[in-house]
C-alpha cells in the first residue's frame, strides 16, 4: 500500500518510538524510509540582533549539524537492522511544520509518520503542535504516533 514514508525525527523518545514504529510499518509494507531532521534557522530566529556574530552563528551550524547526523545515524541503524531502505535528508527551516511538508512532496512521499508529543489543553493551545500543523498543511497522509499513558 505504501510505497514510501517520511519519519521526521528531532531525537526525543517520543520521535525515535515513531521512528521504529513507522521502519517496522515500511518493513511490512515493503516501502522505503526517509528520516528527515529539521533544523532551526538560527539566524532567521534573531535577526537583526547584534548578539549572534559570525563566530556564535558557526557554533550555532555546527552544533546543529552534529546532532543532526547522531539522529539520523540512528535512524539509519534502525532501518538497516529491519532490512529497510532508508534515505536520510536535513534542512534547515525556521517552520518545522513546513519544512515537513515540504520533504514529503518534494520525496514524494505516501505517508508522513511522526510522533505527537500528546499535549492536551491549555498546553497544548498554548505551545502548539507541530504535528496538528502538518496534519492541516499536508496533502500527504499523516500517521500519527502517540505514546503510550
Amino acid at each position: 500500500m505504501f510505497k514510501h514514508i517520511l519519519i521526521p525525527t528531532d531525537g526525543s523518545k517520543l520521535s525515535e518510538a515513531a521512528l521504529r514504529a513507522g521502519i517496522q510499518l515500511a518493513k511490512e509494507q515493503g516501502a522505503q524510509v526517509t528520516a528527515l531532521y529539521v533544523m532551526p534557522d538560527y539566524s532567521a530566529m534573531i535577526y537583526g540582533a547584534e548578539v549572534l556574530t559570525a563566530y556564535n552563528a558557526t557554533e550555532f551550524d555546527k552544533s546543529a549539524q552534529r546532532e543532526a547526523d547522531k539522529v539520523l545515524q540512528t535512524a539509519i541503524d534502525i532501518a538497516q537492522a529491519e532490512g529497510v531502505q532508508c534515505k536520510t535528508a536535513r534542512v534547515t527551516n525556521v517552520s518545522v511544520h513546513m519544512a515537513i511538508v515540504k520533504q514529503a512532496q518534494d520525496s514524494q512521499c505516501d505517508l508522513i509518520c511522526m510522533a505527537s508529543h500528546g499535549r492536551k489543553g491549555i498546553a497544548g493551545i498554548l505551545l502548539g503542535s507541530e504535528t496538528q500543523r502538518v496534519l492541516v498543511n499536508s496533502n500527504v497522509p499523516v500517521l500519527v504516533h502517540r505514546p503510550l499513558a
